[in-house]
């Protein structure tokens, strides 16, 4: 398998238990995708109550469709790192800020 190294923000905590990618209130994804232009939900939140069992890694945030947000730079995040947390029915990136 061929690698590439990519620098982008980290989800530093996820507090949506039921996502399969969740082990521990962390992200265990290889990249997730957060929102469009109307919510900053996590477009990679998969529901299921078999979680990965590649618990050593730490996600990243590979793409912001979230345009209306401070961190968004050419659909790229730019914080330091992400929070995603449940809001009512949606799983979003908490640390999302409007421009």
């Amino acid at each position: 398998m061929k690698h590439m190294t990519l620098d982008m923000p980290i989800v530093a905590e996820c507090l949506a238990n039921e996502c399969a990618y969740n082990v521990n209130m962390n992200c265990h994804a290889r990249a997730i995708t957060v929102g469009n232009s109307l919510h900053a939900g996590c477009d990679t939140f998969l529901s299921g109550s078999v979680h990965t069992r590649e618990a050593t890694r730490t996600a990243g945030v590979g793409a912001c469709k979230s345009a209306e947000c401070k961190f968004n730079e050419d659909f790229e995040c730019m914080a330091d790192s992400i929070k995603v947390a449940p809001a009512g029915k949606e799983i979003n990136c908490t640390t999302h800020s409007p421009r």
